[in-house]
């Protein structure tokens, strides 16, 4: 890799602990394998699993970077033997095994996909994480079809966003809860069709008059265990239950097989990091296929909540455990700042 420096910056975690654990320091430039590419950091998404990573949660898999950081948007600076689509100087975003938070990412070459028509860095790190997880989830195994309807938690949280859009987009209906008043006028504004505040009414319930006692045809949820009832409460004949997240714990305590008989419901979900290349490289496929184009036209668009600086992650981590934020938040700049 000549011309490029033999160290860099990247965000440490000091032992698993809090936001404070995170500092800058200096490690070596990672070397892609036969068919990873290099990229020049300039922009890298912020994400909950990071914040699980960071907490001691969420190791990372075998051979995984274990710095922090899932989405990168950057040139291409280096290819390894096997690459044959990018070249250096290509300007791509990657959804990584690990390794965003740095000046320097190494990203297989199928988990690249080219930044939108007009995206800045920022707009195009903010959307790999994000799209590949509710693209698997919601088409691969929520089997999502035109005029499906959908409910969507965590309706402004970097997955809800990109839901509510793509559903709408796509020729379905969203629904979606949110923790308040305004964040339930940015689902609305974003494409739902009406948004729960989940801390005033029982979503079920309200769910139910707003579709006529019919439900929904996917729930898509982050929450987990408290939720599980209510959800497929929620659902319609032959309905599913997606699982992305587990956010308030993974263990349901009751399930009533008979109702999932009776209506046909289906139960399923998936995590994103463990998947092979191969899989992650498939979902690829499908969101240039039929996602980007949306995001070339400005059919739907990327929310950007708060942007920092590499040198704060941990106020950026505060900031994600905080919740208060509306969309997607973003380390800017990196390359050129710590250069």
């Amino acid at each position: 890799m000549s011309g490029l420096p033999a160290s860099m910056r990247y965000v440490a975690a000091r032992g698993a602990g809090g936001p404070e654990v995170l500092e800058l320091d200096t490690m070596a430039l990672p070397v892609p394998r036969a068919d990873e590419v290099l990229v020049q950091v300039q922009a890298a998404g912020v994400n909950r699993p990071d914040v699980a990573q960071r907490q001691g949660k969420y190791p990372p898999p075998p051979g995984a970077s274990p710095v922090i950081g899932l989405e990168v948007a950057g040139v291409v600076v280096a290819v390894g033997s096997a690459v044959q689509r990018w070249r250096c100087g290509d300007s791509v975003t990657a959804l990584t095994n690990g390794g965003g938070y740095a000046e320097y990412c190494a990203a297989p070459e199928t988990q690249c996909l080219p930044w939108p028509t007009g995206f800045t860095a920022v707009q195009a790190a903010s959307l790999p994480e994000t799209y590949f997880t509710v693209w698997a989830n919601l088409m691969f195994h929520g089997r999502f079809q035109p005029g499906d309807s959908v409910l969507i938690h965590g309706g402004t949280s970097g997955i809800g966003v990109t839901a509510i859009q793509l559903v709408t987009a796509l020729g379905g209906k969203a629904y979606a809860t949110a923790g308040s008043a305004e964040k339930c006028a940015a689902c609305v504004s974003l494409g739902a069709a009406a948004a729960i505040d989940y801390r005033q009414e029982d979503f079920a319930k309200r769910l139910a008059e707003l579709t006529d006692g019919c439900g929904v045809d996917i729930v898509l949820d982050i929450v987990g265990a408290p939720y599980f009832e209510q959800n497929l409460a929620s659902l319609a004949m032959d309905g599913r239950l997606v699982q992305v997240s587990t956010m308030q714990g993974a263990v349901a305590t009751k399930l009533d097989l008979f109702q999932v008989m009776r209506r046909r419901l289906v139960i399923t979900g998936s995590t994103m990091r463990p998947r092979t290349t191969a899989e992650k490289g498939a979902i690829a496929a499908a969101l240039e296929a039929k996602a980007w184009p949306l995001l070339s036209s400005g059919i739907i668009r990327p929310v950007i909540h708060s942007v920092f600086p590499l040198a704060s992650a941990s106020e950026a981590h505060r900031l994600m455990e905080a919740s208060t934020h509306i969309g997607k938040i973003v380390l800017d700049g990196i390359s050129e700042e710590i250069r």
